[in-house]
């Protein structure tokens, strides 16, 4: 399975602005972002001391970029996430992004059951995840409403799991989400709506750039 190998915190600088990919360390000193604000590479400090004008092209580039950073996607896949967004009803922006937020690791990380998505996805990698009372290990399946899923009552006992629903109990769920924090399990109510969706993305860039 193809995946990002190298430090996540290099996306972040590449785009300018933190992706909160590490979780609570991005809120702290230690991010690679607080001390070295500038694109990676041999050139990235003085780049940032260029001003030259944005082509689109670089406009919309980076929107989808920083779409595919944020939810841990690579271009063939997140391609044919667009590819099914265009043939539902309604705005092929908001698709994709509804697409995006219903994958299986997305939903473990809105519902508080781990600090950030890569994490999320390795839940489901290692099997501790049920939907719909049948294990899955797959991070990209698509949840629709009415799906249920919770972790297995084997993984509770698990190290990560413990005082886990203490832990979610502080954080703010997805309201799209019904969950039980004390069982550790919730159930899709719906797709979400744009307001309840990162407001930093730029859907309609996202669109622009695979229109050309």
């Amino acid at each position: 399975m193809a995946r990002y190998r190298e430090s996540v915190c290099k996306l972040c600088r590449r785009e300018g602005e933190k992706l909160f990919l590490k979780g609570e360390r991005c809120f702290t000193p230690k991010c690679a972002f607080e001390r070295r604000a500038y694109a990676p590479g041999q050139h990235g400090r003085f780049s940032q001391h260029r001003r030259r004008r944005e082509s689109d092209y670089n406009r919309q580039l980076r929107a989808k970029q920083k779409a595919k950073r944020i939810y841990g996607v690579l271009e063939k896949q997140f391609r044919r996430y667009y590819s099914l967004a265009q043939k539902r009803r309604g705005l092929t922006g908001l698709n994709l992004l509804q697409i995006l937020e219903s994958r299986l690791d997305n939903v473990v990380y809105r519902m508080g059951f781990a600090a950030n998505r890569a994490q999320a996805r390795q839940i489901v990698n290692h099997g501790h995840i049920i939907v719909n009372g049948r294990k899955t290990n797959i991070p990209s399946m698509i949840l629709e409403e009415g799906d249920v899923l919770t972790v297995r009552e084997e993984s509770k006992n698990n190290g990560l799991f413990k005082g886990l629903s203490e832990t979610a109990e502080k954080s703010t769920g997805a309201i799209w989400i019904d969950r039980d924090v004390k069982n550790l399990s919730g159930r899709i109510l719906r797709e979400p709506e744009r307001g309840e969706i990162d407001g930093n993305l730029n859907e309609q860039l996202i669109v622009e750039y695979y229109s050309r």
